[in-house]
């Protein structure tokens, strides 16, 4: 996956970058630190920018497009690569359509985090006022001063990338205001759309999320059965408990229902030998 993420000072990008490298094991090339890993390491185009950094001049797109070139060979660019701060402009991304084209590589997408330009400033005056407060240094390229100058930059001489990249159907808009999750969900969908992202390797994430999700259900209708044991259990229990006080109750019963026969027998008895005796009594 070879992708470009494009946006104003402030949009997000190198939020948004962080998380792509994160969940697609590619690299994020920042011509900055590429140019500073160059001269380190003393390369042929490492050792050009050095002269013109020494002597305070811009480094020449074609020598950017060679430090460049010399990154993207390396092993850890294999599986791709997301380009912060590079093209800035036309020519630069001109120069780069060539050098992939002589790779025999492809631009997966270009993705443009749009923004609100006045809430952007409203931000960083927030913010600064809040610093402020609390007795903070702010930093002085964190202004919403330096911020406007940026974006005034930014339009000049970025922008124009948003038609170039356009024109060759390219480009995909994402609204950069959205919460910071949101963005990330609509970037992968975007990546999905455009064939950036392999279908394998999205359905080997969802075939690892399948297991785990069959299990839960294993495991819940497991439980259903057991919980409907226990329930049977319970029931069985309170049953012969119904049971051992019926018979209780049953033979308090049957005890009374003798007792009383026996009185009722006693005194029938007790009774007749009365009536027997007074008709004794008077025979005589």
């Amino acid at each position: 996956m070879r992708i470009i993420l494009l946006g104003p000072p402030g949009s997000g990008k190198g939020t948004q970058a962080q998380r792509l490298v994160q969940r697609y094991g590619i690299v994020q090339l920042s011509t900055g630190e590429m140019l500073r890993a160059a001269v380190a390491a003393g390369t042929p185009v490492g050792l050009k920018a050095k002269e013109i950094m020494a002597s305070g001049g811009l480094v020449p797109d074609d020598i950017v497009v060679g430090i460049i070139s010399d990154r993207i060979d390396q092993p850890d660019a294999k599986n791709g690569f997301i380009l912060d701060g590079f093209p800035r402009t036309v020519p630069q991304a001109e120069a780069l359509d060539e050098l992939l084209k002589h790779k025999h590589m492809k631009l997966d997408a270009v993705i443009e985090l749009r923004v609100n330009e006045s809430a952007l400033l409203s931000r960083v005056e927030t913010r600064v006022a809040q610093m402020r407060e609390r007795g903070e240094e702010v930093r002085v390229d964190d202004t919403p001063e330096v911020l406007t100058r940026r974006l005034a930059s930014y339009r000049s001489q970025t922008e124009p990338l948003i038609h170039y990249y356009s024109e060759r159907r390219k480009l995909s808009t994402i609204d950069g205001m959205m919460a910071i999750d949101e963005v990330t969900r609509a970037i992968h969908r975007q990546l999905l759309a455009l064939g950036a992202v392999e279908p394998k390797t999205h359905a080997r994430s969802a075939a690892k999320a399948a297991p785990a999700k069959k299990g839960a259900k294993k495991a819940k209708v497991a439980k259903k059965p057991a919980k409907t044991a226990k329930k049977a259990a319970k029931s069985a229990k309170s049953a012969k408990k119904a049971v051992k006080g019926a018979k209780k109750a049953a033979k308090k019963v049957a005890k009374k229902s003798v007792k009383k026969a026996a009185k009722t027998a006693v005194k029938k008895g007790a009774k007749k030998a009365a009536k027997k005796v007074t008709k004794k009594r008077a025979k005589r």
